[in-house]
């Protein structure tokens, strides 16, 4: 079996980043990803998510996204772009193929077992992002069979709902999105968990991703005081929702505690009777089919510096504050994606 330079899990964002460099110096590595296309992660997201970066802060290196440059791209857009990305550099990437056991094969080297063949390889990369495994409290479950659950993972527009009170769990960039997204359509009651600062898409008629380049906050590690401080209030980009909040359109609730039947139980013991809910409570990692000690903690969550493991030639990318606030963005991954390209044996 042919020994490889890298194995990349993941062929996002990430993957394809480090894929450009891969190439560039000259390493025999593969991509795979458990997708029928590029891009498909981003397609079957729900039908009005655009980024909250403009296009000119959401291309990967090498490739500029078309189209006006201070607009924000849809994710059917991304998806395209992705796979465009892949092809005009010929990054080779093995689709619909699922990694189901990562082990040591020898001292410095991985095995790489998939429903698809095997792999050797002298490094692996785990780039398959912070959206994993949707996560859904456990108090779920106390609520009836007649209330329509659903997880933001799964939510694709206002067809999948029934008609009456929709609650929105989570008050993050996808709970205010679908929140603006349905108001007009039904009765929205959106609940907050801690209280998130609300910054604009742009400043002075220049976006605020221009205003952290200049300010010098897009190049803020985790480790410097002021990255501490942003990575424990990361803020949500865009104010659509404020007419809506102030309209009454968007009804604001505290934190929900707990369920009856149909009834959601806040924290400030308010209650309201729901027909939906949509969990958007974000992600957990999983790593189930990952049997290398020492890169993940008892939570599964991943153990790294920059995406270095303490595991000869095993690395993370993709992740959330990384290195910086963009590590798992479009408009900073690449820069992560070069470091471990870099440093790579």
């Amino acid at each position: 079996m042919r020994i490889l330079d890298v194995v990349v899990i993941g062929a996002g964002q990430a993957g394809l980043s480090l894929g450009y460099y891969l190439k560039r110096n000259k390493k025999k590595f593969i991509l795979l990803d458990k997708h029928r296309n590029v891009g498909d992660s981003w397609k079957r997201r729900y039908d009005s998510l655009t980024l909250f970066t403009p296009r000119r802060y959401s291309s990967l290196p090498g490739l500029s996204l078309e189209g006006s440059q201070d607009g924000y791209p849809s994710k059917d857009e991304v998806a395209a772009y992705l796979k465009e990305y892949a092809k005009k550099f010929e990054i080779p990437i093995q689709l619909d193929t699922t990694v189901t056991l990562v082990s040591k094969e020898a001292e410095n080297l991985y095995k790489v077992k998939t429903d698809n063949g095997e792999f050797i390889t002298r490094n692996i990369v785990v780039a398959t992002g912070p959206f994993q495994e949707p996560f859904t409290p456990t108090f779920s479950k106390s609520f009836s069979d007649g209330v329509n659950q659903l997880h933001s993972d799964e939510y694709r527009n206002k067809s999948q709902l029934v008609n009456g009170t929709t609650l929105i769990v989570g008050a993050g960039n996808s709970g205010y999105q679908i929140a603006t997204e349905l108001c007009d359509d039904f009765n929205i009651y959106l609940a907050e968990g801690n209280k998130n600062k609300n910054l604009p898409h742009k400043i002075l008629n220049k976006s605020i991703f221009w205003w952290f380049d200049v300010l010098g906050l897009s190049k803020v590690t985790e480790r410097h005081p002021v990255g501490k401080i942003l990575k424990k209030n990361d803020p949500v980009i865009g104010k659509e929702h404020k007419p809506y909040i102030k309209a009454g359109k968007i009804k604001m609730k505290k934190r929900l505690k707990s369920g009856s039947h149909n009834v959601a139980i806040f924290e400030d013991g308010d209650n309201l009777p729901v027909n939906n809910i949509i969990w958007a409570t974000g992600f957990v990692y999983s790593y189930p089919w990952l049997e290398v000690r020492g890169v993940i903690d008892s939570k599964g969550i991943p153990i790294q510096k920059r995406g270095v493991t303490k595991q000869k030639g095993f690395y993370f990318l993709g992740l959330p504050w990384m290195h910086t606030r963009g590590s798992a963005l479009l408009t900073g991954v690449n820069k992560d994606a070069e470091y471990l390209s870099t440093i790579m044996g």
